[in-house]
């Protein structure tokens, strides 16, 4: 295991906690961090560590359906209940995920393709704003499900995750609607994301912590994806 997941419990807790006071000073209010919401994070931080640790390339041909499962973690948790309840949603969210041309897997891995060679922050900023942006990823859960990923990237480049935490939620929470809010396609997207990805590249340097890691020494000897 490379995450210290109680570490990463006591945060969410921390802004579940906090969040009315949070949310009084957002730009655009948000749904409050319910106990479901929570768990589900924690299970797909806890899926994140397998992949790392097992050194899955989720990008890579074949593995595709590993980024599928933290979405589905981040809305269903690991009940077989809830799941079946959801089943027609999961799989209305794989049509899409396989089959939009300008917001699916292929743009993702496309984009990647171009930019593998920036910095891990750069990487990690701009795969989260390719899944946030118009087209989304995923039908649902794409803040949640594109934090996950996000620290994946990190953690596989030898970096702490990303955490929610009281000390940066308002710094998260308003760019992200910025680029929920953004198109990925067209002549403005070339002219606002990279502004855009360079603030929120350097807001992930500021705000990653190495207390959600249980030994960050390990990771020297990880291989970059």
């Amino acid at each position: 295991m490379l995450l210290n997941l109680p570490a990463i419990e006591v945060a969410l807790r921390r802004v579940q906690q906090e969040f009315g006071v949070i949310n009084q000073r957002l730009n655009a209010q948000r749904d409050p961090l319910s106990d479901e919401v929570v768990e589900n994070l924690l299970a797909g931080y806890q899926f994140v560590d397998a992949l790392v640790e097992s050194g899955i390339d989720v990008f890579s041909m074949g593995q595709h359906r590993h980024l599928l499962e933290l979405n589905t973690l981040v809305l269903c948790g690991q009940n077989p209940a809830r799941r079946a309840e959801f089943a027609p949603h999961i799989a209305a969210t794989e049509r899409r995920f396989y089959e939009e041309r300008e917001g699916g897997i292929e743009d993702l891995v496309e984009w990647r393709s171009r930019h593998w060679n920036e910095s891990v922050w750069k990487l990690a900023a701009g795969t989260y704003m390719r899944i946030l942006s118009k087209p989304q990823l995923f039908i649902e859960g794409n803040h949640r499900t594109g934090v996950l990923i996000m620290s994946y990237v990190l953690l596989r480049k030898g970096k702490p995750p990303f955490v929610l935490s009281v000390d940066n939620a308002l710094a998260y929470f308003d760019p992200s609607t910025v680029i929920r809010d953004t198109s990925k396609l067209g002549a403005m997207a070339l002219f606002r994301l990279p502004g855009i990805k360079k603030r929120f590249a350097r807001f992930l340097e500021e705000h990653t912590d190495e207390v959600y890691l249980l030994a960050p020494d390990s990771f020297k000897c990880l291989r970059s994806s």
